[in-house]
């Protein structure tokens, strides 16, 4: 049998992960909007969250995270590389590809954005740190899968490096190339990763990208 659900933690959540970047701050109707609650019941949720740092409404009504969030980004953020370690290699891949580069990491049947670099280009692949996606997708996906035990159905996608391309996995639009990273003792601490519109990120632009992306993975273990 399955595990039961809390409607009500279920509902409260939605309200946390509908603000974003580029919606960091939302009135109580934007809120209802984005999370198809009904306002009383938002306005119920959001006062017991306050009370626990998760929810801020200023003066004027307008909602926005709370300090608990960010707290607890950090705790999670703690067992893996510091950012302060994975930036400087991010830049480089980006100064290198013009793409977007970013570090993820698995998290249950999840894969999180935990450090990214975003490509100077206008049209880019967009996702925010934190950020969490399907496991299943992309090639960060296939390389924290692989890496963590799972059985994938095709491992000659994979070269000798344990890198691998994905096209059109997560976006239609969006071809990626990944890489292991491991510690020195051999444990994997996520997938180095460049990203990018396919007409742009073709198969010639992710093999000339490869050899540095593996150098920096070992640079970071």
């Amino acid at each position: 049998m399955g595990a039961k659900r809390t409607e009500s933690v279920e509902r409260a959540l939605s309200i946390l992960t509908a603000f974003s970047a580029q919606k960091p701050t939302m009135s109580l109707a934007e809120l209802a909007d984005e999370t198809g609650l009904h306002k009383s019941t938002i306005l119920r949720l959001t006062t017991s969250m306050a009370i626990y740092g998760f929810i801020q409404r200023d003066t004027k009504g307008v909602y926005s995270v709370g300090p608990s969030v960010w707290r607890l980004g950090l705790i999670f953020r703690r067992d893996f590389a510091t950012r302060e370690a994975v930036a400087p290699t991010l830049r480089e891949l980006v100064d290198f590809s013009g793409e977007t580069a970013s570090f993820y990491v698995r998290a249950g049947n999840d894969r999180v954005c935990l450090y990214r670099e975003n490509s100077p280009n206008l049209l880019r692949f967009h996702v925010e740190e934190g950020m969490r996606l399907n496991l299943k997708t992309g090639a960060s996906g296939m390389v924290l899968r692989h890496f963590t035990g799972e059985t994938l159905d095709d491992l000659s996608a994979f070269n000798k490096n344990g890198t691998v391309s994905a096209i059109g996995q997560t976006n239609p639009n969006i071809s990626s190339v990944a890489t292991p990273v491991f510690s020195k003792a051999g444990e994997l601490l996520g997938a180095l990763t460049v990203s990018g519109l396919v007409s742009r990120f073709d198969d010639d632009a992710r093999d000339k990208v490869i050899p540095l992306l593996e150098k920096l993975a070992r640079d970071l273990g």
